[in-house]
């Protein structure tokens, strides 16, 4: 029997040529505080389809009522999906090109994940897995969205590690093969975007066999220079929450289906983007931390005398060696001052920083933004927040961290700027 690898063809909506530019906005969880960028996006999309109305953008969660705002996005992936405004691509990868601001290429390659092959729980042992650590408390709003919504129209983007380049670079080899299925300026600064139709029935055995070899025990442990770890195939790079809401809901719909409604139901799988983490355009950049609602002096006092703290000497038969000091900046009240921890708890210095904010904000109180970017951090240090200016993960330590420590603190890392991020554009049935 072979192995179920989880990756497939699916039956992909995409929205019509005229609406396309309208349509397409960037993920939800981008531009958090910067409420005018959304306002901006809103404008765009009034009175037009737009993915803007399925979507509830996390800078306005405060601002709209959630219940009203949910039965909303769920009464209008309704109306788009009777309403004609979707052309169908029936059993088919898309292969897509993402244009930057910085003029790189993204390549990607969408199509639908089996849930049965993920697992976003600590110690997953699963294919795919989840590349920070989950919170629990964001998926049910999640879950309340998708479980009544008729589409699903994610911005979940999985990561391979193929270096020698079998997955996704070969269609852009063949895309002179392939009808062109969109081509267009995105708005709001996103670059431009462009996809071409895969059938699945000519590219489906082709994919699964490159993906099999990636997901070889020996092969993945040789490659990320452990031994006898479990696999990973995809790990999940952007959208880890929607992807462990889209679990949620399958694991909850599961229990009343028959085994053959098991095996074909339109909620066992959701649709993503398969990125290669060698593609040179895929750069890991930091995500920063602002703090409100702090007091200055006391969380100076605090975190100085944290980092400070000298790390234990070794008994004479530990075989661990004492980790190497990790270092940062702090941005607060117009001054920049470089944080050397002595001892850190984590291998990622975002690791180990974060297990001393959840317990200074715990204990004192005050609240967290993470900010892509670090001039949109220097806005608001300027405007009274205390900042945490971070370092960029390296992101070939991705799949060897996750398989050694499980998930990652929560936002170690992003996939590019955010008018880099994924923007909404293909649809899929999930009712």
């Amino acid at each position: 029997m072979k192995k179920n690898i989880g990756f497939y063809p699916g039956d992909i909506l995409i929205p019509k040529e005229n609406l396309r530019p309208r349509f397409s906005v960037v993920a939800c969880d981008q531009f958090t505080a910067q409420p005018d960028y959304w306002q901006e996006t809103a404008a765009l999309a009034e009175g037009h389809p737009s993915a803007y109305h399925m979507i509830f953008p996390e800078a306005l969660l405060e601002e709209l009522d959630f219940g009203q705002k949910v039965a909303s996005i769920q009464e209008t992936t309704r109306w788009y999906l009777e309403g004609g405004i979707f052309d169908r691509c029936p059993d088919s990868f898309i292969y897509l090109e993402r244009t930057l601001r910085s003029g790189q290429v993204r390549k990607g390659l969408l199509g639908v994940l089996d849930l049965e092959c993920y697992d976003y729980k600590p110690n997953s042992r699963s294919l795919t897995r989840a590349t920070e650590g989950t919170v629990l408390d964001r998926i049910p709003p999640r879950v309340k969205i998708r479980e009544g919504a008729f589409l699903e129209m994610p911005h979940i983007m999985l990561l391979v590690d193929d270096p020698d380049c079998t997955v996704v670079e070969p269609f852009a080899e063949r895309k002179a093969e392939m009808p062109c299925c969109y081509d267009f300026d995105l708005m709001m600064g996103g670059g431009h975007l462009a996809g071409w139709q895969a059938d699945g029935s000519r590219y489906r055995e082709g994919v699964s066999a490159a993906l099999a070899k990636l997901a070889d025990s020996a092969a993945f442990n040789k490659r990320v220079g452990t031994s006898r770890k479990s696999p990973i195939l995809f790990a999940v790079g952007d959208g880890n929450h929607s992807a462990a809401a889209a679990k949620a809901c399958w694991e909850a719909i599961k229990p009343a289906l028959s085994p053959e409604e098991i095996a074909c139901h339109p909620a066992r799988w959701m649709l993503v983007e398969v990125c290669n983490l060698h593609d040179e355009s895929l750069a890991f950049e930091p995500v920063h931390r602002a703090l409100f609602g702090i007091d200055h002096k006391l969380f100076l006092k605090e975190l100085t005398a944290w980092a400070a703290i000298a790390p234990k000497a070794p008994k004479a038969d530990a075989k661990k060696k004492v980790s190497k000091k990790q270092s940062f900046t702090l941005l607060m009240d117009g001054k920049a001052k470089k944080i050397i921890i002595h001892s850190p708890s984590h291998s990622l210095t975002v690791g180990s920083v974060q297990v001393f904010l959840d317990s200074f904000l715990e204990k004192y109180g005050g609240s967290i933004d993470y900010i892509h970017g670090s001039d949109v951090l220097e806005k608001l240090c300027s405007e009274g927040a205390a900042g945490i200016l971070l370092p960029a993960m390296e992101k070939s330590e991705l799949f060897r961290t996750v398989a050694v420590e499980g998930a990652l603190p929560r936002k170690t890392f992003s996939m590019g700027e955010a008018w880099d991020k994924r923007y909404y554009l293909e649809c899929r049935e999930i009712r």
